[in-house]
């Protein structure tokens, strides 16, 4: 749409109601097939296709590789930019239909979770940014609640006298206060 929109405005020659023709004809046919796609479990296969099973049960299948046009390299590369670095630890891999991998390892290279081991749950806690590019960060530091003498105090702490000195700092509860000068 961005290229036929971007031809029709530098051609001089398109007058106004094309460009609002050809925008009507190919949003229609956007809805239409977002539409069918949400009704027809057949036509949704269709238009976007299916995931293809590229390893089965450790194995690699050469047809899907073949059928998918990729090579054992891409395979890898794309498993390697999915934290797996060895074929041997995949038990299924499928090629989804946007292009991505879904894997599910082999369970001796699956990883280990607190609950594997029956130890209890911390809660997650997220970390907050409170100086980013030399700029403080005052609502953050209010809703931690802490105030200018405690981030001094923490800035002198490891030798650092002014807030623009700092590219970045992060507070973590349990943690600190994480700090990268520039």
């Amino acid at each position: 749409m961005g290229e036929l929109l971007g031809n029709a405005v530098y051609d001089h020659k398109v007058g106004i109601l094309y460009i609002i023709y050809s925008m009507t004809i190919w949003g229609g046919l956007l809805f239409t097939v977002e539409y069918l796609s949400q009704k027809f479990l057949t036509f949704r296969g269709a238009v976007e296709g299916k995931p293809s099973a590229l390893i089965k049960n450790g194995i690699v299948d050469r047809e899907a590789l073949k059928k998918n046009r990729m090579n054992i390299n891409q395979l890898q590369s794309l498993l390697r930019q999915s934290e797996t670095f060895s074929i041997r630890e995949v038990a299924f891999c499928y090629l989804e239909s946007n292009g991505f991998l879904s894997i599910f390892k082999k369970s001796k290279y699956q990883k280990t979770t607190q609950e594997d081991f029956n130890m209890p749950l911390k809660p997650v806690i997220a970390p907050v940014t409170v100086i980013r590019d030399g700029e403080v960060l005052w609502d953050e530091i209010a809703e931690l609640g802490f105030n200018e003498s405690w981030l001094k105090s923490e800035l002198n702490s490891k030798n650092i006298t002014d807030y623009k000195d700092v590219f970045i700092a992060e507070w973590l509860e349990g943690d600190g206060l994480f700090i990268q000068p520039f």
